[in-house]
């Protein structure tokens, strides 16, 4: 596995997903059983992206020759759902093991960081960080100071980060309560993570986002998950 691409074990539980205090599509808040899975530390990168360009061809991201996306641990943007899952596939070609794109059960689990009863991945809305990320203009390198209690960095803000389920906003209204995952095809992928460009609105853990998975953002990306060894 590359040198700076770090595993990190999330272990599985059962958490109250959504809310019934956000929007409407967060709605019902219900409980959800996962099993244990990995999640990335951080976001893929710009560097950890060219490499899967230069090995396969890919066509290079829209905006990595701006100034603003295009340092090289910069959280890769502009990528489509389709261009997310062809890296997962391309990596777990190269290293032996099935990486993918998290459900939205699992990110929403994995950005709590352990903690419960709370709308922000932090304990209280923590003002200071909330007038920062109002600041930001641009995506920035993922830092030890933006880590949950899980250790996975920029969790709730940065880019918004692509999931494997199709997006229903009614989806939760009848969501199975063990390893959910939206299987019925729509219009657009489910995403989650706040964005530089939202700014600290889609900071709370429990909301959502979706796009077309054939567009092409410059606050879309992507982080890498897989099971965890007792599903394999």
């Amino acid at each position: 596995m590359n040198a700076t691409l770090r595993m990190l074990a999330i272990p599985g539980g059962t958490f109250r997903m959504g809310s019934d205090h956000g929007r409407a599509d967060e709605a019902p808040a219900h409980d959800v059983t996962l099993p244990a899975f990995l999640a990335a530390e951080g976001p893929v990168t710009n560097a950890e992206y060219a490499a899967f360009v230069r090995a396969t061809g890919a066509t290079p991201p829209p905006f990595v020759d701006e100034e603003q996306f295009a340092g090289p641990d910069l959280p890769v943007v502009g990528i489509s759902w389709f261009d997310a899952t062809a890296y997962c596939e391309w990596l777990s070609g190269q290293f032996g093991q099935p990486f993918r794109l998290p459900t939205e059960a699992e990110r929403e689990f994995s950005a709590r960081g352990g903690l419960a009863g709370t709308d922000w991945p932090w304990p209280g809305e923590n003002a200071s960080f909330v007038s920062w990320i109002n600041s930001l203009s641009g995506p920035h390198v993922p830092s030890p100071g933006c880590a949950n209690g899980f250790g996975l960095r920029c969790m709730a803000e940065n880019v918004h980060e692509w999931c494997l389920d199709w997006y229903a906003p009614t989806y939760y209204a009848g969501s199975p309560v063990r390893n959910p995952q939206n299987l019925v095809e729509s219009k657009r992928r489910a995403s989650r993570g706040g964005s530089w460009r939202h700014r600290a609105k889609t900071t709370r853990i429990s909301a959502r986002s979706s796009l077309g998975p054939g567009f092409h953002y410059s606050d879309f990306g992507f982080r890498l998950y897989a099971d965890g060894p007792e599903r394999h």
